[in-house]
């Protein structure tokens, strides 16, 4: 079973407080002036991406999903709000019987995004649609940074697996999201049990340094788990001398031993020397894992090593150095009156310093070349040329306020591997660039 039929909720009453403000005062403002009731239209997007990034990934859609389901106030919520006077009565009692019920599309969980790219679209009356932004940008700028440093090191990776072990290095929470954007981006497993639970990504994990501190000898350490846990357990060997570590794991579990692990010192050379000692042992099928602050970069420079997993914490749950994707939530048009039917303008907003931002509803495509291979974002608010019609990428993801697409979780992660699949191979490469595609505007 995966999340997507689990529907698990958030650890709070709801969602509704995972916002600004300024969000509700707005509302106040509108439905004083008459306003609020507009039909009018946000987009989600980035204008640039992280520097010398290439691509980007969008992570946490299906927590989107959820978050807006679970937008609701509540008598408690609803009780704290006039407690601290935010807003007055009349706003209140609107909040009271708040649901979204409007539509929303975007680009489906594990695509690639690039600036410009309308990732989000979310369409209502300005009132409900504006009460959104906060929440469902702090979901996407996370979980889209995490998947996006998890594709980098999964590229760099290459075949062998990758295992989540950020858990503690985050908020209890974000630890659970990077996890899920994690296994989005490539990752095969997770150390962290929640995650397991509440998205069936497979969990992994046996001894750690304490453990073998805890009994008077590694040996006792080793006997111990192996009794336990069996031959095929995985045994670290770096908490005194490698070597002797190693002959002593393999004395104990023998030339079954399922893993060492290393996470210290100068994993290149070790690696070569532990599987060089494993062969000489017999112990040829037992695999090397290696941890210790691993990044992209120090991923691709274990290439060459006999490595067979990595366990990747830190780097990966702050993204590798970019914990955001600067994505912003802009309305871009909307209606002069209220009801559903009334027609849209777009709007911008005009400003100094590379903040503006370009009006209407938009649509997206991806234009391939002759051979497949994209060769270019192309974003547009009028007709969708007929050449492009059958390479848009926005999907219907609610509709009419009801969740219209739920998917599996492993549905994103192969999206995600087949839309990088598809990009120019440049885009792979790990030293700084430009996107590896550009943005058209039509």
């Amino acid at each position: 079973m995966n999340a997507a039929d689990l529907r698990l909720p958030v650890d709070v009453p709801s969602t509704a407080l995972f916002t600004d403000r300024y969000e509700l005062t707005m509302l106040q403002a509108a439905l004083r002036s008459g306003t609020a009731d507009r039909r009018s239209v946000f987009e989600v997007f980035t204008r640039r991406l992280p520097e010398g990034r290439r691509y980007g990934v969008v992570g946490g859609t299906g927590r989107v999903l959820d978050a807006v389901e679970n937008f609701r106030f509540d008598s408690g919520v609803l009780d704290f709000l006039a407690a601290q006077r935010i807003v007055d009565e009349p706003t209140l009692a609107w909040l009271a019987d708040y649901r979204f019920r409007g539509d929303i599309w975007g680009y489906p969980e594990g695509e690639v995004y690039f600036p410009g790219s309308p990732i989000l679209r979310v369409e209502g009356t300005f009132a409900e649609a504006v009460l959104l932004e906060t929440v469902i940008l702090s979901i996407l700028n996370h979980d889209s940074a995490v998947a996006a440093a998890a594709s980098r090191m999964a590229v760099a990776a290459g075949d062998r697996p990758l295992i989540e072990m950020g858990a503690r290095r985050t908020h209890e929470l974000a630890a659970v999201a990077a996890a899920r954007a994690a296994y989005v981006g490539g990752f095969t497993s997770t150390s962290d049990l929640a995650a397991g639970f509440r998205y069936s990504i497979p969990t992994v994990g046996t001894s750690a340094h304490a453990f073998t501190l805890l009994h008077d000898s590694e040996r006792d350490a080793f006997t111990a788990q192996v009794d336990s846990l069996g031959g095929g357990t995985t045994l670290l060997v770096d908490t005194y001398d490698v070597t002797e570590a190693v002959r002593t794991a393999v004395e104990i579990a023998g030339p079954e031993l399922g893993a060492v692990r290393i996470d210290s010192g100068d994993l290149l050379l070790l690696a070569h020397r532990v599987r060089q000692q494993l062969d000489d042992l017999g112990a040829a099928k037992t695999r090397i894992v290696v941890t210790s602050d691993l990044d992209e970069y120090a991923i691709a420079s274990l290439a060459a090593a006999p490595v067979d997993a990595y366990g990747v914490g830190t780097q990966l749950v702050t993204g590798s150095g970019h914990p955001t994707c600067s994505m912003v939530y802009k309305l871009v048009a909307r209606a002069d009156e209220a009801g559903p039917d009334a027609p849209l303008r777009p709007v911008a907003k005009k400003s100094m310093g590379g903040k503006t931002s370009i009006g209407g509803r938009k649509w997206a495509a991806r234009r391939p070349d002759a051979d497949g291979v994209a060769e270019a974002e192309v974003v547009g608010t009028g007709p969708v040329p007929a050449e492009l019609a059958d390479h848009q990428l926005l999907t219907e993801l609610v509709r009419g306020g009801e969740v219209v697409a739920r998917e599996p979780l492993d549905a994103a992660r192969d999206r995600h591997a087949a839309a990088r699949a598809r990009l120019p191979l440049s885009a792979t490469q790990l030293s700084r660039g430009e996107p590896v595609l550009p943005t058209e505007y039509l």
